[in-house]
Order: C-alpha cells, then structure tokens, then sequence
C-alpha cells in the first residue's frame, strides 16, 4: 500500500517509528515531515496530507499530533479526506467499516508506539462494508445542510 503520513513537531518520534514499522512490513511510505523537533504548525502537514490523498499519491494517511486532535481537525478540510482519531483497534476497525476512513489520525502524547501500531495494523487491514453506510459516507463528501435530517 502507498501510505503518506505526517506529524507536528510533537509527533516526530512516533511518526519515525511507524515510517520504519510500515517500511519493514512492505509499503511504500512518503514520510511528509517535518524531520525535526523545531516547533511546526500541525495545520500545514493536515493540509499536506490531505492533498497527497485527493491526489492519489497514497491510497492511506496516518496524520499524528500531541493529541491527534488538531491535525485531524486540519486533514478533514478537504472533502477527499475522511479522517478519524482513534486510540485503539475498535475505533480503528469502526472507522474503516463505517466510515471508509482514508486517514487514521493518532495522538502522539495520549498512545503509546505499541497501541499506534495495533490501531494502524487495524486500520490498514480492515476493509469499508459498504452497504447501508455508503450513502452515508457519500454524503461526507458532497454536505447538504438542512434544518431537518431528509
């Protein structure tokens, strides 16, 4: 799989330690920064993300931040993104089934190596179920906003 991930500052060591995980399990990462711990906005790489995803250039994001929280927030800007925060496998799971997530977004100071590992191998292993959510997760895409649910 082609797999882009990204972080902030705060997020650099678990970020290289998921480069190398996905690499020696096979895939093809593209490492978007940054590469040091100087203080970064987690705006600019959710963004980077994001548009390497409604690019095709990775067909998966893992976005990473202190809590997750903010480069989540960032990626979902642009309607090609479905990102979802997890902080363990079910979330993981439930994203992908339900929700066709593209990008896992994790916290980097609330998830240790291990559990980011047992969500991403998740995540990456979980097919989107279709069906009944696929209307739904259409709609994530193309908004309507209405007083009423139709």
């Amino acid at each position: 799989m082609r797999i882009a991930i990204a972080s902030d500052h705060a997020a650099v060591a678990l970020k290289a330690d998921l480069v190398q995980w996905l690499n020696e399990l096979g895939h093809e990462v593209n490492d978007l920064g940054p590469q040091g711990i100087e203080s970064v906005d987690y705006p600019d790489y959710g963004y980077k993300l994001a548009e390497e995803i409604a690019a095709g250039r990775a067909d998966f994001g893992v976005a990473l931040c202190g809590s997750g929280i903010g480069i989540s927030i960032a990626a979902n800007r642009h309607p090609a993104c479905r990102a979802a925060l997890v902080s363990e496998p079910l979330s993981a799971r439930l994203a992908r089934e339900h929700n066709d997530a593209n990008v896992i977004a994790m916290g980097a100071r609330l998830i240790g190596s291990e559990m980011a590992r047992a969500c991403l191998e998740t995540f990456l292993a979980t097919p989107f179920t279709g069906g009944r959510h696929a209307p739904r997760v259409d709609k994530l895409s193309h908004p309507t906003f209405t007083k009423e649910p139709a």
